[in-house]
């Protein structure tokens, strides 16, 4: 049986935040798939912050991702809300529309 160590879990959470990169860089006229990458994002800085937390025996690291998900949870609902917003008005998602919405 294999036990899992620290350097599984940080090359886990980098593996996932090198695909949220990719993600972000790669698609740039998508919405959604923008916002999918900021999501994984932040679960790839909170899984290191979970298994730091967990290998030094300190709860600190939980509660900083308590906050992060809170936050993150508020910041989906926002984005889903100005898409739902964008797409009545455009009948579009594409990142081009949202820069005439500017002042």
């Amino acid at each position: 049986m294999m036990t899992l160590t620290l350097s599984h879990y940080l090359i886990l959470a980098a593996v996932l935040f090198s695909i949220s990169i990719a993600g972000i860089v790669i698609n740039r006229k998508n919405i959604i798939i923008l916002l999918m990458s900021i999501e994984l994002m932040l679960l790839s800085v909170n899984l290191n912050f979970i298994a730091f937390s967990h290998y030094l025996d300190d709860l600190a690291g939980q509660v900083f991702v308590f906050f992060i998900l809170t936050v993150a949870a508020a910041e989906a609902a926002i984005g889903l809300a100005i898409l739902v917003v964008l797409f009545r008005n455009k009948r579009s998602i594409n990142v081009e529309d949202i820069k005439e919405l500017k002042w």
